[in-house]
């Protein structure tokens, strides 16, 4: 019988559960949160962003990054996941893999996948159900 691992997850929150079949009960093997994702840009960052000093050209620009510190801890979540399920995937927990996130959140965490787990995932719904009750999760997978 194959072990299916499903990993619920947002940019901040994460529910890792198991299913050993369709009609088996889901159940909840660890939760995960990473709090820096919630927090305020203001909380983020030491300081405003940089300027180029204006000795050419147009005048004083400000040099501005297009990804937020909130951005960069989303990252950093899809990151730390990625490591746990390549973790799983080396100990034999689970045979396939379901992905459940929000859209951006999804694109972060497939791009932070090793190969070997990417060609382990059966199934990816792009919905937050973090917060769901396993029963309401079902209904989804």
């Amino acid at each position: 019988m194959q072990n299916t691992w499903v990993l619920v997850a947002e940019s901040s929150r994460a529910k890792l559960y198991t299913v050993n079949g369709r009609l088996a009960p889901i159940t909840e093997i660890e939760a995960m949160v990473h709090p820096e994702s919630r927090m305020h840009e203001g909380d983020l960052v030491s300081d405003s962003a940089g300027s180029d000093g204006g000795s050419v050209g147009q005048g004083r620009h400000v040099i501005d990054s297009k990804n937020t510190a909130r951005d960069h801890e989303s990252l950093e979540f899809a990151r730390t996941l990625a490591s746990r399920l390549d973790s799983g995937r080396n100990n034999g927990d689970f045979d396939k893999l379901i992905l459940v996130a929000p859209p951006e959140f999804l694109g972060h965490l497939r791009g932070n996948l090793s190969k070997e787990v990417l060609s382990m995932v059966s199934r990816q719904v792009d919905k937050n159900l973090v917060q769901k009750s396993p029963e309401v999760l079902r209904n989804y997978l």
